[in-house]
């Protein structure tokens, strides 16, 4: 499968679009360097373009995201009445072609200690869409691109403008719904994620590895790889990596004292809480605290 890997924030975000219709024998025009990423929908008929030295049959309820990048030319005149949307877009954030979904982490997930001392940093996420890709639900995308079609007459409206990029937020999530579909998570990055979610959920808990195990149906050992895969650390440091996280947000929020504060977040000893969060942040909780009073 070919992919595209985006980099987000920033989202990608919506320029232009419309709707063409094309007559038997009607060939898509040759162009490169167009500079913009092209999303062509068929609704009815079936387009036949080329990328480079790919070649793409795009059908009703198919889709083909063409490269801002890339020599875009018809391979042939329609055969029958052919009719799609086009949707130009663009990101300012970085973007590369792969051929799977990395394992890459989000900074909350990483390992690097840095990431534990930047409270407020952007934390950035993959987004991926099939260049080439049936749709999941090709009504429900047609009825999205019709609405960006109505609203063209006022967009010179701020609050148009506004809605057209909302609109185009659930046209990608749309899109990349079918990645998903066609590339389900492999039964190590499930567990992995059920683990995460699980700690998340009940940091405040006392926590043990039996635990975690009984409640997703697997061996600890088992999980514990699974998470060292997906996020570089074992379950029991990631618990823990994100306790401190969220102590320090009450550190920020709250007057609450730092025993109060280690109870609040699943310690059950304040001395402990506080040589933790010394040893992943290089300063006290006390010391942190005082960088916002």
């Amino acid at each position: 499968m070919s992919l595209l890997q985006f980099s987000s924030p920033p989202l990608p975000h919506y320029i232009i679009s419309g709707l063409t219709y094309f007559p038997p024998g009607f060939r898509h025009v040759n162009r490169q360097n167009i500079k913009v990423f092209d999303l062509l929908v068929v609704r009815e008929g079936c387009l036949y373009l080329g990328e480079e030295d790919r070649n793409y049959e795009v059908h009703a309820g198919e889709a083909l995201i063409l490269r801002p990048d890339c020599h875009h030319f018809g391979t042939e005149g329609c055969r029958e009445e052919s009719s799609y949307y086009w949707l130009h877009f663009q990101t300012s954030g970085s973007w590369c072609a792969v051929s799977a979904p990395s394992a890459a982490l989000s900074e909350q997930d990483t390992p690097d200690e840095s990431a534990h001392s930047a409270l407020f940093d952007v934390r950035t996420f993959s987004l991926w869409l099939s260049q080439y890709m049936t749709l999941l639900q090709p009504s429900r995308l047609e009825e999205l691109l019709a609405q960006l079609e109505l609203l063209k007459v006022n967009a010179h409206l701020d609050s148009v403008r506004f809605k057209q990029q909302m609109l185009f937020q659930e046209i990608l999530q749309q899109l990349s719904a079918s990645v998903h579909r066609e590339r389900p998570a492999s039964q190590s990055t499930a567990c992995a994620e059920q683990a995460a979610s699980f700690l998340r959920a009940h940091y405040r808990e006392e926590i043990t590895t039996g635990m975690l195990g009984d409640s997703l149906n697997f061996h600890p050992v088992y999980i514990a790889r699974c998470m060292n895969r997906e996020y570089g650390c074992s379950p029991m440091e990631y618990l823990l990596r994100y306790r401190i996280e969220q102590s320090k947000l009450l550190l920020m929020q709250t007057s609450f004292p730092i025993s109060r504060i280690a109870e609040e977040v699943g310690f059950n000893q304040a001395p402990y809480f506080s040589s933790s969060f010394m040893k992943l942040e290089g300063i006290s909780p006390r010391q942190y605290r005082q960088r916002f009073s």
